[in-house]
């Protein structure tokens, strides 16, 4: 039995360029579309921090630009939800998707999922993530401020991140394994001429040693065979950004659409894979170039074939996904995104209000809070948080003002959830702030029942989620440690925005994030946590 409430007529994965772009065609002519999100909408292009070879814009950032296709495809009537789709069934005319926030159903599914950091495999890479090996620069780069800074790659991401780093860095020296970069010479220009930067051609990594984070990085000349370690004048840390290509994200569709042997979907002219009704679109396909332009034309071209398949199984089945409400046209009022004073648009607060109405039980926002700015930032979100909805109260308490704000989720009576941020949960915390309100109020995001037993046997534990407010991974960790806490009333997971601590930076050694920590120490570890993985370490 299909629910035509959770009914469209294509399910989009993956909210990067390919998939916005397909949202808006298929929003425009008329169809119920979804776009389902894991981390945050825009993708890979979001981390870029200059567009300037984009047809029609000058410059831009990755942000500012995929910001704006998502506006186009919204106010023509596309949906948007942030959850991970986690099973794809895929037999008869209407397709399943289990994602992390229940189940949908779609007559298409489109593939946009894009590719991650790929990486190198040299001696230490795996030891050392989070003590020196990063994988992002935007994300980890402060962590090494005044040190030298190696990059691994000779691609765009290494070419342009190489000169952002130069922010931070006392020197970056760029490691390519070939005779020069493989980017156009426009993008490594700026870097092959920037006075903090060197460049090594024909040099591969062999191996990375410190004593708690990486101090010596050892590199091998290929032609010449000769090996050079590097030490810092004062030995100490310095940072390593592997930026040598990416993955495609497939795991999803393994055994499901055929692949090529580096994990590439398989796809015909019209972005078509092996399996009917299901479409593949921009980087995790097979293509010689993997551009923001390129994807947007895969996007477009699977959207047009989209819309044929959906109007087709349509007619066969004589369902009717609703069609997008928003009014459509070139000359159609734009939706009223809120003055300039207010902090949620008012689409974010349609959204917002949309999740409130299904929690549960009520919740008390505990500010504790000081005359910093960072307490009335952290107020103001909250009161805000609080009009729309009457499942939320926000009680203050006074803090020294050395101290951090933070919001602790309590109960009516005063009991405490396990849940607190320290500081203000802005930039890509929002979401996952949210979502640990809702997981404490109830019913939660959808869980397997050999999970939830597993929450209910994990012991006492404190888990601390150190992160910076500009990581697209930190969301993950943080709500899957929320989620444990919110269901075992044993387990506490505190939030913590990294920049506001620096002693903690110290303590634990921290140089990437996400960083979690469990029980102050026993054990700590950095990147991307799955709720499993995260109860694999709790006993």
């Amino acid at each position: 039995m299909v629910d035509e409430k959770t009914l469209y007529d294509v399910i989009i994965i993956g909210g990067g360029p390919a998939g916005l772009t397909a949202a808006l065609y298929l929003a425009r002519a008329r169809y119920r579309v979804l776009v389902l999100e894991k981390e945050r909408f825009g993708g890979q292009a979001a981390l870029t921090h200059d567009i300037v070879n984009y047809p029609g814009v000058l410059s831009s950032s990755g942000t500012a630009l995929t910001e704006t296709m998502r506006n186009q495809a919204e106010r023509f009537g596309a949906e948007f939800l942030l959850a991970e789709a986690l099973k794809l069934h895929l037999d008869g005319p209407v397709k399943h998707v289990e994602t992390s926030r229940g189940t949908l159903s779609a007559f298409g599914i489109l593939l946009a999922t894009g590719a991650r950091p790929r990486p190198i495999g040299f001696q230490g890479e795996t030891d050392y993530r989070g003590r020196g090996v990063a994988y992002c620069a935007t994300c980890d780069g402060e962590f090494f401020t005044g040190r030298d800074v190696f990059v691994l790659g000779g691609g765009f991401a290494a070419a342009e991140e190489s000169v952002f780093l130069t922010k931070y860095a006392r020197h970056v020296t760029i490691l390519i394994r070939k005779e020069g970069f493989s980017c156009a010479a426009a993008v490594a220009e700026p870097a092959l001429h920037h006075p903090k930067i060197t460049v090594l051609t024909h040099c591969t990594v062999d191996s990375v040693e410190g004593d708690g984070s990486v101090q010596a990085i050892t590199y091998t000349d290929t032609e010449t065979h000769r090996k050079t370690t590097f030490r810092s004048a004062d030995n100490g840390p310095i940072g390593v950004f592997v930026l040598a290509g990416y993955e495609p994200a497939t795991a999803l569709v393994q055994g499901l659409v055929d692949c090529d042997a580096q994990g590439y979907v398989v796809t015909d002219r019209l972005q078509k894979t092996s399996a009917d009704g299901v479409y593949a679109a921009g980087d995790l396909c097979i293509k010689p170039l993997r551009q923001v332009a390129t994807a947007v034309g895969d996007g477009a071209l699977a959207a047009t074939e989209l819309e044929r398949y959906a109007a087709r199984k349509q007619k066969e089945t004589g369902l009717h996904p609703r069609q997008p409400v928003t009014p459509v046209g070139e000359s159609a009022p734009q939706e009223e995104e809120g003055t300039e004073e207010e902090l949620f648009s008012t689409a974010m607060k349609a959204q917002m209000s949309l999740l409130f109405a299904k929690m549960e039980t009520p919740l008390v926002l505990a500010l504790h809070y000081n005359n910093s700015a960072a307490s009335a930032e952290l107020r103001h979100y909250l009161t805000e948080l609080c009009a729309l909805t009457d499942k939320l109260t926000l009680r203050e308490t006074p803090l020294p003002d050395t101290g951090v704000p933070c919001v602790r989720i309590e109960r009516p009576g005063g009991s405490w959830t396990g849940l607190a941020f320290h500081g203000v949960p802005g930039g890509h915390e929002f979401t996952s702030f949210l979502l640990g309100l809702y997981n404490a109020a109830g019913p939660g995001q959808p869980l397997a029942e050999e999970d939830r037993h597993a929450i209910a046997a994990a012991g006492r534990h404190d888990l601390k989620v150190f992160v910076s407010l500009s990581c697209t991974i930190c969301p993950e960790t943080v709500t899957s440690a929320q989620h444990i806490a919110a269901l075992n009333p044993a387990v506490t997971a505190e939030v913590f925005d990294i920049a506001r601590f620096p002693d903690a930076r110290e303590k634990y050694n921290i140089m990437g994030v996400p960083c979690l920590v469990v029980d102050d120490g026993r054990q700590v570890g950095f990147g991307r946590k799955t709720l499993q993985e995260i109860l694999a370490l709790l006993p």
